[in-house]
């Protein structure tokens, strides 16, 4: 069976969505969750952007062994050395850099002419061959590109050492019919094609990025890019867990193997969509909730008799739970750290006992505690020691009447250690909270946007809210989680405040030690 690698470029492509804003933390948590996906590249970031891009890309190289890790450069040399900087510690460095190649890029961009893009993208080959073994070149927006140039440009920089050539439908606008017929002209007029792997990198503006990828499949690439949960610009990149599925079910008809652990699926792509923020819409393909729920009535006959009817793929494929986790208040500790084990937990002992503590305390108000509150528990523990609270709040309280404004009254621990309490009325509940922490903390903010969502079923359900808001003209996302949904807004909104400082305290850091 031909094997293809799959490279993610969850924490870089992905990071660009709107609203998207990684910790150095949680990038490393994703980046260590990649890595038991069997990700055979995970493109950690953009090291150029800024200070703590870089930082992020470097710990991840240093602590990532089982996948290779990349980083993105524009065609620039400074980019290149900033790369260079973070990724000098990977134990197979690699770098991808990239230049636009279409008639539209290259004239109101790039500003350049057809000759001078070829002498830039053949310089840049050459000077990170320098650093790096393996360059990676992408020409971006390559599917709208003169096919005869990109073929030409293509040719040149396999001679200027590239040995990956990466051919992306950046604005998501080939069929898989075009986007497969690029790939065998490059097969067909690039005399040294046979010296370097054919990449896919498709964008979803239309529908049609799982297609694509798969006709690049057939049509001679050896890799393919994109990111779990579909994430990225505008509409999203290719998701690499439906491409993955797709060639395991279909195998008969693609005899091509991916590299992945299809169990870690879902593990995988509940991590990203958590920490993101980003929510998983119910009938995504393959880890939408719904992906293997039956309303119908023939439907349901039909499972219970033979599951194949109307299921191609089994939820344990993906690492999916058929049943909910039975613990209650009476389980035990030996039970609890067993589940974190093979839910793929690796906590501290410290962080081990207070999640133990806090399933404990939901216990105690919840009947029944199911998978998705132990995740959201072990998650948060496992992100606490290098995301501390700067502002922790200690309690809200929020008193309602249909005919009066909304009155909440907040307590929150502040970065000096002090314990400041303060009340406001808003229009709502939510925002009467809301106006209390502003008043509570030091700086400006501006709420963006705001959503609730149950974390599992039933009435006693734990909500988590998720925020994106402006602080001091910075544009952050924060989450929370409690089994009260204005518990888990108040909470959400500080921990967008604190991944604000944070990042801050990361940066004056990074600037002092340069």
């Amino acid at each position: 069976m031909r094997k293809i690698d799959i490279y993610d470029t969850t924490l870089r492509d992905g990071e660009q969505s709107p609203g998207v804003n990684l910790n150095t933390a949680e990038k490393l948590e994703i980046a260590k969750q990649l890595e038991r996906l069997g990700m055979d590249i995970i493109e950690a970031g953009f090291p150029a952007a800024s200070l703590g891009d870089l930082d992020a890309v470097r710990k991840i190289a240093s602590t990532v062994k089982d996948s290779s890790v990349t980083g993105l450069a524009r065609c620039v040399k400074s980019d290149i050395d900033a790369a260079w900087e973070a990724l000098k510690v990977a134990e197979c460095p690699r770098l991808h850099v990239f230049l636009a190649t279409s008639p539209i890029h290259m004239t109101h961009k790039l500003k350049q002419t057809p000759e001078q893009v070829v002498e830039t993208a053949v310089e840049s080959i050459k000077y990170a061959k320098q650093f790096f073994p393996v360059v990676q070149w992408s020409a971006e927006d390559a599917f709208r590109s003169d096919p005869a140039f990109l073929a030409h440009i293509v040719e040149q920089a396999i001679k200027a050492g590239a040995t990956i050539i990466n051919l992306p439908d950046t604005v998501g606008y080939a069929t898989p019919q075009e986007y497969g017929a690029m790939f065998k002209y490059m097969k067909d007029h690039v005399p040294n094609v046979d010296a370097v792997k054919l990449s896919s990198h498709c964008h979803n503006d239309l529908g049609m990025a799982v297609a694509n990828t798969l006709a690049a499949i057939e049509n001679g690439a050896d890799q393919v890019e994109g990111t779990i949960n579909g994430i990225g610009e505008r509409a999203g990149n290719v998701a690499l867990e439906e491409v993955a599925v797709a060639l395991y079910t279909r195998k008969d008809a693609y005899d091509i193997q991916s590299g992945l652990t299809l169990n870690e699926i879902k593990r995988t792509s509940q991590l990203v969509s958590q920490l993101t923020g980003m929510a998983i819409q119910a009938n995504k393909a393959v880890v939408g909730k719904n992906a293997f729920a039956h309303e119908s009535g023939i439907h349901q006959d039909g499972v219970l008799k033979e599951p194949t009817t109307y299921e191609i793929i089994t939820p344990e494929l993906i690492g999916e739970e058929s049943n909910n986790l039975v613990l209650g208040k009476h389980s035990g500790r030996h039970a609890f750290n067993d589940r974190a084990k093979s839910m793929g937990f690796e906590l501290d002992k410290e962080a081990l006992n207070q999640a133990f503590k806090e399933f404990k305390q939901l216990a105690d108000r919840k009947k029944e505690i199911t998978s998705e509150d132990l995740w959201t528990i072990l998650t948060q523990q496992q992100l606490k020691d290098e995301d501390a609270a700067i502002y922790e709040l200690e309690s809200v309280q929020v008193h309602y009447g249909t005919e009066d404004s909304p009155m909440a009254t907040a307590r929150v621990k502040v970065p000096d250690g002090r314990i400041l309490e303060d009340a406001c009325n808003g229009a709502g509940s939510v925002e009467a909270i809301f106006n209390t922490l502003e008043r509570i903390i030091d700086g400006k903010v501006h709420v963006l946007d705001y959503r609730v969502s149950s974390i599992g079923k039933g009435r006693d359900a734990l909500g988590e809210a998720v925020i994106n808001l402006t602080f001091n003209g910075e544009e952050f996302t924060g989450r929370g989680a409690a089994q009260d949904v204005l518990e888990a807004s108040a909470k959400a909104y500080l921990n967008a405040i604190n991944r604000n400082l944070l990042q801050s305290k990361m940066k004056q850091l990074i600037s002092t030690s340069v």
